[in-house]
């Protein structure tokens, strides 16, 4: 065991966790008045649900000896016999607290997509039942020792197919399937706090540094690569959308740079590792670009993604798997590999295999839960229902005493 490695992972473990108060606010600022403590608790209760999700069945599904690539053994029933334990040189344990806050947050991101029209039974059960069936097999195909899509040779550093691809395609499928809120596109849905939104932005890429450079699992060079162009990816990202916003709507907005620094964090999250900074800021930049492009397409499209989990992590999260395979280079990461740029066009199969897989996966999966949940307890409140808000609804209280 190194101490170093270890006290590292501990203090990212806590950065990732806190992420998901970060998105709380994020989400929670985004949503009008009457739903901001609808949205906050989505993002709260993923936290209990998967938590013991993990604890019976998750992390074996995910980290455990694998059966013909696709998926883990429940071995690790109760996390029984990993104390004591090394997984590398972090203890057992480290490891499967740091896994655990990805999977944590990754349902939440859907959230965005039914924020103010979900009844919270069907998302109380939609939340464990999507990280069984959906979450944990696909990390273990990407970071499970003999993962299909790991022996493949896709790259992802942090979770671009494993987080954001499959958080975002299953978002599209619950827009489309529960459909537009009660006025949309009619009604203005406006953002009831951007203070509220921004200040969990910032939380967001603060925490999104244990995200990106603590998947090194050491505290080495490797771990400050992921760090600066984490940065790199985020200030490009915000840079780029305020540009295009300001070119196109003649004003640059604060949701403008909060939406721009989440894009370029969700496209730099598969190749923090893998590339160099230069490469990291051109990915940060672009996926501003190709971001704006899918959330002006969903007006256009006429689907109601409520908070842009489609358009900013789907599309993010695809754009940023395809572009490790352009900019991957062994000269800032010798266990990686060389990409496009390097020679190496080849490295791009194996990277469009892991997005088409995992989309196609996540997609039918999620559309068939869905279903299931509606026919036993129904996705979405009454009409009149969602006119009064769900906080009270819902939830019995009010985000505001006045």
């Amino acid at each position: 065991m190194n101490g170093a490695d270890t006290a590292w992972i501990l203090v990212a473990t806590a950065l990732v966790m806190f992420m998901t108060p970060g998105l709380a606010l994020f989400y929670g600022g985004l949503v009008r008045r009457k739903n901001v403590l609808s949205s906050i608790i989505h993002s709260f209760a993923a936290l209990p649900l998967v938590s013991l999700q993990w604890l019976v069945v998750g992390y074996g599904l995910a980290f455990g000896t694998t059966q013909g690539g696709l998926f883990g053994t429940p071995e690790f029933f109760g996390l029984t016999g990993l104390a004591g334990e090394l997984k590398g040189t972090v203890p057992h344990l480290a490891f499967c607290a740091f896994q655990l806050m990805f999977a944590v947050i990754t349902p939440a991101l859907i959230a965005g997509a039914f924020a103010e029209r979900i009844r919270f039974l069907a998302y109380a059960l939609f939340v464990p039942l999507w990280a069984t069936l959906v979450y944990d097999p696909v990390a273990h195909w990407v970071w499970g020792e003999g993962g299909w899509l790991a022996k493949l040779g896709a790259l992802d550093v942090a979770g671009g197919t494993v987080v954001h691809l499959t958080a975002g395609v299953s978002a599209l499928v619950c827009a489309l399937v529960i459909g537009k809120r009660v006025g949309y596109p009619h009604e203005r849905h406006v953002p009831h706090n951007l203070t509220m939104a921004l200040t969990g932005a910032g939380i967001l890429w603060f925490g999104w540094f244990g995200f990106n450079a603590g998947s090194s699992l050491a505290a080495d060079g490797l771990a400050s690569l992921a760090l600066l162009n984490t940065h790199f990816g985020a200030a490009a990202g915000a840079f780029g959308w305020l540009v295009i916003e300001w070119s196109h709507r003649g004003k640059a907005t604060a949701l403008g740079i909060a939406s721009g620094l989440v894009a370029g964090l969700v496209a730099i999250t598969p190749a923090a590792g893998f590339v160099a900074p230069w490469a990291a800021t051109l990915i940060g930049a672009t996926a501003s670009g190709v971001c704006y492009l899918a959330v002006l397409a969903k007006e256009r499209l006429g689907y109601d993604d409520s908070l842009d989990a489609f358009g900013i992590h789907g599309v993010g999260g695809l754009w940023g798997a395809l572009l490790t395979g352009v900019f991957a280079d062994t000269a800032v990461n010798p266990k990686g590999a060389d990409g496009l740029i390097r020679g190496r066009p080849e490295q791009m199969l194996p990277q469009l295999a892991s997005i088409g897989a995992v989309a196609a996966y996540a997609a039918v999966v999620t559309f068939v839960l869905l279903k299931v949940l509606d026919k036993l307890v129904g996705l979405r409140p009454k009409p009149n229902d969602e006119r009064e808000g769900l906080d009270a609804v819902e939830h019995g209280e009010s985000g505001y005493g006045w």
